[in-house]
């Protein structure tokens, strides 16, 4: 599990754990099931106080994203997170945001935004094997 922390992007720490892990579970990159990093482990390889990861974990484990094993570690919860599905609509939202902006700039309408993404998925679909 990699993790970007900033110090100077004015979100708190432990916040930015909470975001980066639901974005982790939300797109599949951490199973349900897996185990998280210990809490030690993870406060020493992002070089921050073992307290802060704490409290990262116990807010994911409020929102159901994880839960913890008694001696066993912190895993993935099994049902996944009930926030996943919003997290992804959320990620595509932002991109889709990011994406009309651009086009407004260029001058590009939204029906030739759409034929670009038809033809992209066209293109990205996989082909039948030929025989």
């Amino acid at each position: 599990m990699q993790l970007h922390i900033s110090a100077n992007d004015g979100v708190p720490i432990y916040l930015q754990i909470v975001n980066q892990v639901k974005y982790l579970v939300a797109s599949g990159r951490l199973t349900p099931g897996e185990e998280l990093p210990p809490m030690r482990v993870l406060a020493e390889r992002l070089l921050i106080n073992p307290n802060t990861v704490a409290r990262a974990y116990r807010e994911l484990e409020i929102a159901g994203i994880v839960t913890k094993r008694r001696t066993a570690g912190t895993y993935v919860s099994d049902a996944g997170s009930p926030l996943a599905r919003r997290e992804r609509v959320k990620i595509l939202t932002e991109r889709i945001d990011a994406l009309l902006a651009e086009a407004r700039q260029l001058n590009v309408g939204i029906d030739e935004i759409l034929q670009l993404v038809r033809q992209r998925d066209q293109t990205m679909q996989p082909r039948p094997e030929e025989k």
